[in-house]
């Protein structure tokens, strides 16, 4: 009778989570780390990738074509935008689009790092499109006076990370590293730096080796992955083990070369996976 029982219940619908390539992966692991009974669908829009050199148009077009494909083919029960441009450019047409279905998005970890700071000079690593947005504007006058903002836009860093190019990834590393201000912990050294962009995160081990091991480096995965459980909570669409769900099962998607993103999942995530190629 269990067995029956389990059988008629209803499939358990994926959280859908979404960057311009393969940076939200650090989005990802935090999420499935948070939430270990969930099912999610991962993609990656790399054949429209860099977000964060591109204009608004394009990025608030992709991100609804995304949206759209996950809830038509995968039914998806919420939304993560795993990108920090696509949230600040898009989130808020993305809510309007879609009334009833949750969405979470990611910024830049600045409050944390005015908590954190002692120097109360803050570095911050993002894309153009993430820095020059209103969103972004928003957020950074609504800390005026509390710490020192050092903004530093990283053209070509996450296409390079995004193509894994070793050679480009420590050259862009270096020279925005050595743009943005001086590292330490005196009087108006920069001590605390935001990895504004999901793609960052992978790259860590190398901006640590640039600006000190005793410099904070912050990002925004693990906050994200906390707002998402609470959220679905809320909500009552919370996954858990008494609902005979198995454990973590992501799919993974992409709109470019599904080999890019295989060789992503097992460089930064140790994962071996398929990839599907879908036309969103």
């Amino acid at each position: 009778m269990v067995a029956s029982l389990q059988a008629l219940a209803p499939p358990v619908c994926p959280i859908g989570v979404f960057d311009s390539g393969v940076g939200g992966l650090s989005v990802l692991r935090a999420l499935q780390a948070e939430l270990p009974h969930e099912h999610f669908v991962y993609v990656a829009d790399s054949g429209y990738a860099p977000y964060g050199e591109r204009d608004d148009t394009h990025v608030i077009a992709r991100s609804q074509a995304i949206a759209n494909y996950l809830q038509k083919h995968h039914h998806i029960k919420a939304l993560v935008v795993a990108c920090n441009t696509a949230t600040a450019v898009a989130i808020a047409q993305l809510r309007r689009a879609h009334p009833t279905l949750p969405i979470v998005g990611i910024e830049p970890a600045l409050k944390p790092a005015v908590a954190l700071s002692k120097t109360k000079v803050v570095g911050v690593m993002a894309t153009r499109g993430t820095l020059n947005s209103e969103k972004f504007a928003a957020l950074l006058a609504s800390l005026q006076g509390q710490a020192h903002f050092m903004l530093q836009p990283c053209d070509g860093l996450a296409d390079a990370i995004e193509h894994a190019d070793a050679t480009k990834i420590i050259a862009f590393c270096a020279h925005h590293t050595g743009a943005i201000g001086q590292f330490g912990h005196t009087s108006g050294d920069i001590d605390t730096l935001v990895l504004g962009c999901t793609h960052y995160p992978f790259v860590a081990l190398e901006l640590a080796h640039l600006v000190g091991q005793d410099i904070r480096l912050l990002e925004g995965g693990a906050p994200v992955a906390r707002h998402t459980r609470k959220l679905l909570q809320a909500q009552g669409l919370l996954t858990t083990p008494t609902d005979g769900a198995p454990a973590i099962h992501t799919e993974f998607f992409c709109t470019g070369s599904a080999e890019s993103l295989r060789f992503a999942l097992a460089q930064w995530l140790g994962v071996e996976a398929t990839v599907n190629i879908v036309a969103a």
